[in-house]
């Protein structure tokens, strides 16, 4: 191997800057190696079993190899070994023209980025050179440590495992004729809730196979042996096979070792030239055969099972991340490094290839570089109750919404644990249908519904948050007390958003049953903590709680959040018939001003309540009666978009890509909040009455759930909360006087 010189540089191919060593040209290079095996008005390989083909992915492989290598090691900081295990596989999927990877595993990042960089992808970001490669690598505005959807040809981000199954269930659904690779680690295949979440996707749409898994089984997790590192080759076909999957295909490094590597996991990198070939070729075949049965309607598994690290510093979970010690100087990754070495002439094959395969850079082809088309709703029938009339179900009311949407918009979907009867939105599963392979219309089942139901909050918030970072419209439901099993993925999916290089219609949630309405079923259902992690996010900028207070509201909160780009817009309202105490017209200003007066009487000394939620206002007017009769004046505002109610500065608002900054001054604050005392009153967790403490001027105290208890009422669970009339006069004549 030899080192690059000044003069030797000044020769190479301009994105070769930054590569430190170049190696001798492989045996018969001359022969396979020096023309591009993708012709090149062609998008891919002619044929996996071409020797020319497969000697070139297996460049590929040692490319991505080194170049992951390499810009960890220029940071001594990174994840190399688990994609390395798995090099052959990205590489025959790109040489097969297949582009649209995704992957369950943050960790693969680098050698994600390492074949954005050689299909010049990375260009769109100012990424040119390998040098400039290692430069950006875990730089702020560069290459994060975890993928990210800013960076240009990434389909989905990745971080939390468990989540990447639902990005390519996504895509798959919205582009039929398209395949959906995603990457899989063995250490994290036990994650919540892989299987189970593809098990429900394959019965709900038998017919939507073109996703397909590929499972990384390398024995070894991020710092110790896999859970699974024991099962035999057919016990984990077996395991497949036995959630659903018709296909399963299997490449085993060890079949191929020629080198005597010992235990059931080996690196193909240690084997003969000739044997290495032998492995490369296979892993084509296997991959083809794979992408194929995925294509033609079978559910299928890729599984390359080769030991982890391979071909780069170290092996097992040793090989996992790079420390303080693991730099570009440190002989161990000099060693590997200089093994792996490509010639001058490889590199220019190996990126030739990469940039035709699949027509392009992934930044020009893959599905998410292009806005999905959306269907046009229209003005939607918003129905206006009287004010003070009967009361009404707010989820009812945005339920018969709902239903309209997805007639017009038939990639909508919606989806819900098996709740929506019990939420107050039948009316959602009577107009668009359960997906189910039983028809029956009492339970409003159909094959071709729009509504989603397993039983796994992760599987529900996946596919829909899924879908609507891939371009199409969704709304999750839940009760507020379970919804916290798929926030992980909601999360994920709303930081992406805020760093899309493109719009996409904002993840919508309802969340029904808040806390006070659950407390009579039982502790399990008393989990209002959840507002508190709402309440934190809405600082990083595209985070919107609303609080509809009544079946007006509501509909004008979904109105406006159908309209909305790349936000995360969370609905929580009641399922009980309650007053109806605004108009639409109010609401619509209350979503830009944050809050509305819905009371207000003079007196001596006024009390402003700030109230969030629809029950919790029961009390509070209750108490306003009784300070009204002491000669107290008593404002009561609703609180529709407490983000509204920020500070411009408290608020990451600017770094988002689809940036809202809308925030009221503190003219109008001083209008809506101003008094002499103030008292924020929620059902759920007092962090989301924040921006208004932040702000106040007055004497001022919260009235907010402190813990869950079973009661036989709703007044009795918010009574032993201390939120009743009786406790809020007190306190309101407390701090007037």
């Amino acid at each position: 191997m030899t080192a690059i010189t000044p003069k030797a540089a000044s020769a190479l191919p301009d994105f070769c800057e930054g590569i430190q060593y170049f190696g001798e040209a492989l045996p018969d290079f001359a022969t396979y190696g020096a023309t591009p095996a993708i012709d090149s008005d062609k998008v891919a390989i002619a044929s996996p079993t071409d020797t020319t083909a497969v000697y070139q992915t297996l460049l590929a492989a040692d490319a991505l190899r080194y170049l992951t290598l390499q810009i960890t090691g220029s940071k001594a900081s990174g994840h190399p070994g688990g994609f390395a295990s798995q090099a052959e596989a990205y590489a025959a999927l790109v040489m097969l023209g297949y582009k649209n990877i995704i992957t369950e595993v943050g960790h693969h990042a680098p050698g994600f980025y390492s074949a954005m960089f050689l299909d010049r992808s990375l260009e769109d970001m100012g990424i040119f050179t390998v040098q400039q490669l290692r430069d950006r690598f875990r730089e702020k505005h560069g290459l994060l440590g975890h993928l990210s959807g800013y960076i240009p040809g990434i389909l989905a981000p990745a971080g939390p495992l468990g989540q990447g199954q639902h990005f390519a269930m996504a895509a798959a659904l919205l582009h039929r004729d398209q395949l959906f690779p995603f990457t899989l680690g063995d250490g994290g295949l036990g994650e919540p809730y892989i299987m189970s979440s593809m098990a429900h996707f394959n019965t709900a749409y038998p017919s939507v196979t073109n996703f397909l898994p590929v499972l990384v089984w390398n024995g070894y997790s991020q710092e110790h042996h896999s859970m699974v590192s024991l099962k035999t080759n057919d016990e984990m076909k077996a395991y497949w096979q036995g959630n659903g999957f018709a296909e399963v295909i299997l490449v085993d490094a060890k079949e191929f070792d020629d080198q005597n590597q010992p235990g059931d996991y080996v690196d193909s990198t240690a084997f003969s030239f000739q044997q290495r070939l032998a492995f490369t070729q296979a892993v084509l075949v296997a991959v083809d055969k794979a992408a194929r049965s995925a294509l033609s309607g079978k559910l299928t598994v890729f599984i390359i099972k080769q030991l982890k690290g391979a071909g780069v510093h170290a092996r097992g979970a040793k090989s996992h991340n790079l420390y303080p010690k693991d730099t570009l100087d440190a002989p161990h990754i000099i060693s590997a490094l200089q093994t792996r070495a490509l010639s001058q002439e490889a590199w220019q094959t190996v990126r030739t290839n990469a940039e035709r395969a699949g027509g392009g850079p992934a930044a020009k082809t893959v599905v998410t570089e292009f806005e999905l088309p959306l269907a046009d709703l229209g003005e939607l029938p918003l129905e206006e109750y009287a004010v003070g009339g009967e009361p009404k179900v707010s989820t009812t009311a945005m339920g018969r919404l709902v239903g309209i949407v997805g007639q017009k918009d038939k990639n909508f979907l919606v989806t819900n644990a098996d709740g929506n009867e019990a939420s107050g939105i039948g009316n959602i599963n009577q107009a668009l249908k359960i997906i189910h392979p039983t028809t029956d219309d009492l339970y409003n089942q159909a094959p071709n519904g729009q509504v989603y139901e397993p039983l796994s909050e992760d599987a529900c918030a996946g596919l829909a948050v899924g879908l609507s970072l891939m371009g199409a419209r969704t709304l999750w439901c839940s009760y507020e007390s379970f919804a916290i099993n798929g926030l992980p993925i909601w999360q994920t999916v709303i930081q992406a958003m805020a760093e899309l290089r493109r719009q996409t219609p904002s993840t919508i949630t309802l969340f029904t049953a808040g806390a006070l309405e659950q407390g009579r079923n039982g502790w399990t259902h008393q989990r209002p903590e959840i507002e508190a992690y709402f309440a934190s996010m809405m600082r990083n900028g595209n985070v919107f709680p609303l609080f509809p207070p009544d079946a007006n509201s509501i509909q004008a909160c979904y109105d406006w959040a159908l309209t909305t780009k790349n936000k995360g817009i969370v609905i929580t309202a009641s399922k009980s018939p309650l007053p109806i105490h605004t108009t639409l017209k109010q609401t619509q200003q209350g979503l830009e001003d944050g809050a509305i007066v819905l009371h207000e009487i003079a007196g001596g000394k006024q009390v402003v309540f700030a109230v969030i939620g629809d029950m919790t206002l029961i009390p509070v007017f209750e108490a306003a009666a009784f300070l009204e009769t002491e000669g107290i004046g008593v404002k009561i505002v609703s609180i529709i978009n407490p983000r509204r109610l920020y500070r411009p500065s408290d608020v990451a608002w600017d770094t988002c890509s689809e940036a809202d900054g809308g925030f009221i001054d503190d003219a109008k604050f001083t209008e809506l909040f101003g008094g002499d005392a103030l008292i924020g009153v929620t059902g759920g967790a007092a962090a989301m009455l924040e921006p208004i403490m932040l702000r106040s001027n007055s004497k001022r105290d919260t009235f907010a759930w402190k813990r869950g208890e079973t009661t036989a009422s709703a007044g009795e669970l918010m009574a032993f909360n201390g939120l009743t009339a009786e406790a809020l006069t007190k306190r309101a004549i407390e701090l007037v006087h």
